[in-house]
């Protein structure tokens, strides 16, 4: 049934589209500006595509663009979906799975994110070299799907060495401040306690969010590339802790944004990517 559903949609976007994607993007909370620097071809609710997941968490648009950018083909999921808005780890990565039948091998994976790490600001950026999934859940339990990849996928690097290499030479041409870290997923909605901050920070996390884990560990059983990037939004000193708000979190993803996209936009435009 899983399986028959993926397909359905697939079928469905192969009639209308003309051009065979070769990267999908997802972006995060706030992010959805990026979309203005794509030469669109066509854009699709995701409420038009049959069996597609609706996104309804806030800053997400739930639209599906099908673009040029630098020069490549590519799919930009402008809204994903979360496991405290109730979808399951299935609908959480289901684009992704239509993705890899459409064409897709590079997957480039965006989110805002609470900073652990006291050496980092809110405002930058973080490129992601590893993960913690500490959502207790994964999009590969139950029946493997044959046709995406193997039962039990390697891990030992989800994310690609060659595109966090390529990276970090354009950030520094860029001089755009390229943080590096642990991204560590939690379920949410709630945003973390003092305690929690400690106890992931021992972990071994410096960004902490509700998103992206799910989506890289499904990308990675289907063999794609994968590079993943963080949006810093606040900074968690357990010490001294300050409130913050769904408002203030979406303002920084939003001014952080501008320089994502541009960095964004020569990553995937370059002929090494």
């Amino acid at each position: 049934m899983q399986k028959e559903k993926i397909f359905k949609s697939y079928k469905w976007l192969l009639k209308k589209i003309s051009i065979s994607p070769e990267v999908a993007i997802v972006l995060g909370s706030g992010l959805g500006e990026f979309t203005d620097k794509l030469d669109i071809e066509k854009v699709f609710d995701y409420s038009e595509i049959p069996e597609f997941p609706i996104s309804t968490a806030p800053g997400h648009a739930g639209k599906l663009f099908v673009a040029k950018l630098g020069g490549k083909n590519v799919l930009v999921f402008s809204g994903r979906f979360h496991l405290y808005e109730g979808y399951s780890p299935f609908d959480i990565v289901y684009g992704l799975r239509v993705a890899k039948l459409l064409g897709v091998s590079k997957l480039v994976l965006t989110n805002a994110a609470g900073a652990l790490n006291p050496l980092f600001e809110a405002g930058e950026i973080m490129l992601i070299t590893d993960h913690i999934n500490f959502t207790g859940e994964n999009p590969l339990v139950g029946r493997n799907l044959e046709e995406f990849g193997p039962r039990f996928p390697d891990m030992s690097r989800v994310y690609s060495r060659r595109l966090q290499n390529l990276s970090l030479e354009i950030a520094l041409e860029m001089k755009v401040v390229l943080q590096k870290g642990v991204y560590i997923q939690v379920k949410g909605p709630s945003l973390e306690t003092p305690a929690e901050t400690r106890a992931f920070r021992r972990l071994g996390a410096d960004a902490i969010g509700m998103s992206t884990v799910l989506e890289a560990i499904a990308a990675k059983h289907m063999g794609m590339e994968i590079i993943g990037f963080s949006c810093l939004t606040n900074k968690n000193l357990p010490d001294c802790m300050q409130e913050t708000s769904e408002e203030e979190i979406l303002e920084m993803a939003r001014k952080t944004n501008k320089r994502l996209g541009e960095f964004l936009l020569s990553l995937v435009g370059d002929v090494r990517f």
